[in-house]
């Protein structure tokens, strides 16, 4: 059976001024100077991804640019399908604080300041992300079956589908290094899911 393969994409780099926010599902914007600095990235993803596939972005503008700008750098033109599923954690009320304010209350994880089974005042748990995130990709893959899909998305986003995949628990999942630009390839292979790469660096 051929399986269904997911090349998971985080976003450019934010500008300086968003990196200091737990800016979450905040529409911010990406940094045009990385941007220009990155282009050999952009290029090399242009050369890796597959031809043909289903491509998704997220609602937040800073998805759908980062799936631009490796179009513009080789791959070619694709109308990208904005699947909401797949956008970053809702942080709530915490959405868009400091993130040196996050140090003032204590250690929740030892790599990100929201600890994984803990919920944001009208924001969502990572546990309720994972779940969220998992009926997304379940669901594109009943879509897509035996295709490839690229879905530009978020780091946790990212983190949440690697959970789905392997039943890790949240604490495990924020432990995950995904990077901008990164790609993780996820396969479904009939019931059973195989990682194939996590945050890997392209480049040329």
């Amino acid at each position: 059976m051929t399986p269904t393969t997911f090349w998971l994409i985080r976003h450019a780099t934010v500008t300086p001024a968003a990196l200091a926010l737990l800016y979450g599902q905040m529409d911010v914007p990406i940094c045009e100077l990385r941007r220009v600095r990155d282009a050999p990235r952009y290029a090399a993803l242009a050369q890796v991804l597959p031809r043909p596939a289903q491509w998704v972005v997220t609602p937040l503008s800073r998805t759908s640019l980062t799936a631009e700008a490796i179009m513009s750098a080789g791959y070619g033109p694709v109308t990208p399908r904005v699947e909401a599923s797949l956008i970053e954690q809702d942080f709530g009320t915490w959405q868009g604080m400091r993130m040196d304010k996050f140090a003032e209350r204590g250690t929740q994880h030892p790599f990100w300041p929201v600890g994984g089974d803990e919920q944001p005042p009208e924001g969502e748990s990572f546990a309720q992300l994972r779940q969220r995130v998992g009926a997304g990709l379940e669901r594109l893959r009943a879509d897509h079956e035996g295709q490839h899909v690229v879905a530009v998305s978020h780091g946790g986003a990212i983190r949440a589908a690697i959970a789905h995949a392997l039943d890790l628990t949240a604490h495990q999942a924020l432990s995950l290094a995904i990077e901008n630009l990164s790609v993780t390839r996820l396969e479904r292979h009939g019931s059973a899911w195989r990682v194939v790469t996590v945050n890997e660096q392209i480049s040329i």
